[in-house]
């Protein structure tokens, strides 16, 4: 079942994990029961395939076939919820009443209008003016759906990640995505085609357009809603939003700032005494004393040991450089990474 669920989450939020095959999407969700006979006899599934269907019972004995879990409820529509069996239930809630409800396990909010981008982007603007993220997003369990759509980029996503087939057999990437094409008469290749068209003539769109800061503050999100569930800090503050931890990586000017928009670069986070790296890569998190914190924040501000010095002492630097180097995290743009910096 643990499999089942994650298979799940990853298919709402869009997040890469699943596995990847040579044949078939790692996800698919059927709107429609009547469906899934056709699905199997597509080249959308393989052996490694999670497929959820609405009420099915999986059929034992299908030979290399995938695993089809039953769910009852919606995955589509907010304000309802999802269960597998009796012992996950999922809700789904618009992000623009997400605030204002109470939460009682699970949840996945979607932006499923204007009016709920609008308050996406007003959380994402106070966030990295003041520095405030909103509660409910930071809630151990809550995560947010479609991120791709939302800031996080199309690396990573498409129709060999994660499919969804409404009523109608229509096939997307997820519930309100555009059309990839139909169910029993498209391939797997042919939605791919669609898809990698439809993510290059877009990439100049979407909300990170103006925001290019955008799947930073995603990052964030994921980074501090990560320290809540561990019981680690409260009232988490994280570098570049509504400011800096220490005086030497604030004096770094504002358009020099090499962590402005990287969302592949780990993340300096601290509540009162307390100081962490987040590496957004892996997941892992560091507690820092303040001294090692102070110096992680010029690097991760500045760029690179070279830049940094200009700010803190440079053997300092390179020491907490180093120290992340042999955990295998570098504090680094990957901007200047590839420029051989």
């Amino acid at each position: 079942m643990a499999g089942i669920k994650r298979h799940l989450m990853l298919w709402g939020t869009g997040k890469p994990g699943a596995e990847l095959s040579a044949t078939g999407s790692a996800t698919v969700v059927l709107e429609n029961p009547d469906h899934l006979s056709t699905l199997l006899g597509s080249d959308l599934v393989g052996p490694h395939s999670v497929v959820f269907a609405p009420g099915h019972t999986p059929d034992a004995g299908i030979p290399d076939g995938p695993v089809v879990a039953g769910y009852e409820g919606s995955l589509s529509e907010p304000g309802l919820e999802c269960s597998l069996g009796t012992d996950f239930y999922l809700q789904i809630q618009n992000y623009g009443v997400s605030a204002y409800m109470s939460v009682v396990g699970p949840t996945l909010i979607r932006v499923a209008d204007d009016m709920d981008l609008d308050a996406y982007l007003a959380d994402a603007d106070q966030a990295r003016q003041e520095g405030t993220f909103p509660d409910f997003l930071t809630n151990p369990v809550i995560q947010l759906a479609d991120l791709p759509a939302l800031g996080a980029g199309p690396a990573g996503d498409g129709p060999r990640r994660r499919l969804y087939a409404d009523q109608d057999g229509v096939l997307s990437t997820t519930p309100g995505g555009g059309r990839l094409g139909v169910l029993g008469e498209d391939t797997l290749e042919q939605l791919d085609t669609r898809w990698l068209l439809d993510a290059t003539a877009g990439a100049d769109g979407g909300p990170a357009a103006e925001r290019p800061w955008l799947g930073r503050y995603l990052a964030a999100v994921s980074a501090v809603r990560d320290l809540r569930a561990r019981g680690l800090a409260a009232d988490v503050r994280v570098s570049g939003f509504g400011g800096r931890l220490n005086a030497a990586a604030a004096s770094v000017p504002a358009d020099a700032a090499a962590d402005t928009a990287d969302a592949q670069l780990p993340l300096l986070l601290w509540s009162g005494e307390d100081a962490f790296v987040h590496d957004t890569a892996s997941g892992r998190t560091f507690g820092l004393d303040p001294v090692a914190a102070g110096l992680a924040e010029v690097l991760l501000v500045a760029g690179s040991v070279e830049a940094g010095a200009s700010y803190a002492d440079r053997a300092g630097l390179e020491q907490v450089a180093a120290y992340f180097e042999d955990a295998g995290v570098t504090l680094r743009s990957a901007a200047l990474v590839t420029a051989g910096h």
